[in-house]
């Protein structure tokens, strides 16, 4: 099992080094391919490889294209997710409820208590036991200050400052907790990292039905992330929402291609807030 574990991370490590070559190729295929079906003349730069282009389109199939990060969600909607939900090492009373919380935000999900097992073997047994993320909460001085979120088996993992934690028995009138599959509502994550956060968290949540009157919102205000869960009622044209909790805000500081018991993995995006000295410009 860690063979075919670390051939299959080579595989995918070996398509992302090539991802900026085929990045370039498929951008002439697409522009060969526009100028044959709108019937306009090749475009001048590619006449001298057009023949051979024209050959490998013959042959490529709807995947052709897809970046390495494809291949990471690419069962997402097929199956189920199934998140594994630990803590950071000796926690509180108060990191545990939470951790119990959050265990129960996700359909399909178990918490393990950490006890003395080192990161990388939990991953290990995690990838064995057919999970896909691991979910770790940590904490400073009692308070959950942390979440990292790490797909399996090949990543990405992101890093997220927790801030504002309000647990359930601290919601006034906090409603009861549905085991229905949450609609999930993404608010203002627009741009490609945006888009890229966005997927990470979908991801943890499985296909809901319709009819599910539980909703799971993250919305996106200037890089800060508020999580709220509700369940809402439909009586004629009014909507009566009421909050399940828990409730708390997120700010991404690292997003690293690779897993969590992956080190040496490349980081895609590293919060740097004091290295701008120009005009804060937007990042998700």
């Amino acid at each position: 099992m860690i063979r075919r574990n670390v051939r299959l991370r080579r595989e995918y490590l070996y398509r992302k080094s090539l991802e900026g070559k085929e990045a370039v190729v498929y951008e002439k295929k697409r522009m060969v391919r526009e100028a044959l079906a709108d019937g306009k003349s090749i475009p001048t730069e590619l006449r001298k490889e057009e023949e051979k282009l024209r050959g490998e389109i013959a042959w490529d199939d709807e995947r052709t294209g897809n970046s390495a990060e494809d291949d990471e969600y690419a069962s997402a909607g097929h199956r189920d997710p199934k998140i594994c939900i630990t803590t950071s090492r000796d926690p509180s009373s108060r990191l545990k409820a939470f951790a119990k919380e959050v265990k129960l935000l996700f359909p399909n999900s178990q918490r393990v208590n950490r006890g003395s097992h080192k990161m990388p073997d939990l991953v290990e047994v995690c990838r064995g036991n057919d999970f896909t993320d691991v979910v770790v909460v940590q904490e400073t001085r009692g308070e959950p200050d942390g979440l990292i979120i790490s797909h399996l088996p090949f990543g990405p993992t992101a890093y997220f400052t927790l801030r504002n934690c309000v647990q359930r028995h601290d919601i006034e009138n906090c409603g009861t907790m549905s085991e229905a599959y949450p609609q999930i509502i993404l608010n203002n994550f627009e741009t490609k990292l945006g888009a890229r956060l966005a997927q990470v968290l979908k991801c943890l949540f499985p296909v809901p039905k319709p009819d599910s009157k539980r909703l799971v919102t993250f919305s996106n205000e200037n890089d800060h992330i508020s999580f709220r869960h509700h369940l809402y009622e439909k009586q004629g044209r009014e909507v009566t929402l009421q909050e399940v909790g828990p409730r708390f805000d997120l700010q991404l500081y690292k997003l690293q291609l690779g897993t969590l018991d992956q080190l040496e993995a490349d980081t895609e995006y590293v919060l740097r807030p004091f290295m701008n000295s120009a005009k804060r410009k937007r990042v998700l």
